[in-house]
């Protein structure tokens, strides 16, 4: 038990390191934003999301929801931090009319927060049904960032190239839901850290699959688009992906 114990802890602090990275990703494109005092084409929306996915995370976590998920705040509570800087870095170069509706929809994700933690904490009894609640909402978030990048494989396949499809970030979405994955099945087993987790390490596989298949092609048209900046996060890879549809 004592060992169990042990590598669910270790494997929880490989996920919270890979998280981390993930969460750092979109730096040199907030960098570039304060250089250039502009936030050019760049969207909110991704940070807006992963930052109400971390707060539910966060309140998943918590001994009173979800015991022996320290772990499991902690990282998100990390994340939160880091979306609050992205959209404070956001809310300063951006333009007035993008400031109300930042403001706006920052109002909505509170008063939405709030609603589901006091039904949780005044109409629902027992860690179980708590978790159970928090749990579903926190799985619905996480694959809606997870599979985000669909969009992205299908256009790696109809280009047959992997130029907007980063390897490393490809990578590391695979390795933190898998961590993430192996965490939740070793007791005590964490059904809604596995599903949306286990969903999240097949999505990488199947990106780094077609990594493995088109990345010698993708030589062929670098040059062609060689000005256009790239993706370089999860976050950027939606927006992107919103902004061409």
């Amino acid at each position: 038990m004592v060992k169990q114990s042990l590598a669910r802890n270790i494997v929880g602090i490989i996920g919270n390191v890979i998280s981390f990275g993930l969460f750092f990703s979109p730096a040199p494109t907030f960098y570039g934003i304060i250089k250039k005092k502009s936030v050019e084409e760049f969207k909110p929306d991704p940070y807006l999301a992963t930052l109400l996915n971390c707060a539910f995370w966060v309140f998943y976590g918590m001994p009173f929801v979800r015991p022996n998920s320290t772990l499991v705040y902690t990282i998100n509570g990390i994340g939160i931090v880091f979306e609050v800087v992205y959209l404070t870095i956001f809310y300063i170069y951006t333009t007035n009319k993008a400031r109300k509706k930042l403001v706006l929809y920052l109002f909505i994700e509170a008063i939405f927060f709030a609603a589901i933690v006091l039904i949780t904490m005044l109409a629902v009894h027992g860690t179980t049904k708590r978790s159970l609640i928090v749990g579903v909402i926190c799985d619905i978030f996480n694959i809606m960032m997870y599979v985000s990048p669909l969009t992205i494989m299908a256009k790696v396949i109809k280009t047959k190239s992997v130029r907007y499809m980063p390897f490393w970030l490809s990578v590391a979405n695979f390795l933190n839901g898998l961590c993430w994955t192996t965490y939740a099945l070793l007791p005590p087993f964490d059904i809604y850290v596995l599903i949306s987790n286990s969903i999240g390490a097949v999505s990488g596989l199947v990106q780094l699959i077609l990594y493995a298949c088109y990345c010698s092609c993708n030589g062929e048209n670098i040059e062609e688009d060689d000005h256009e900046m790239k993706p370089t996060s999860i976050h950027e890879i939606s927006s992107s992906e919103r902004d061409r549809a």
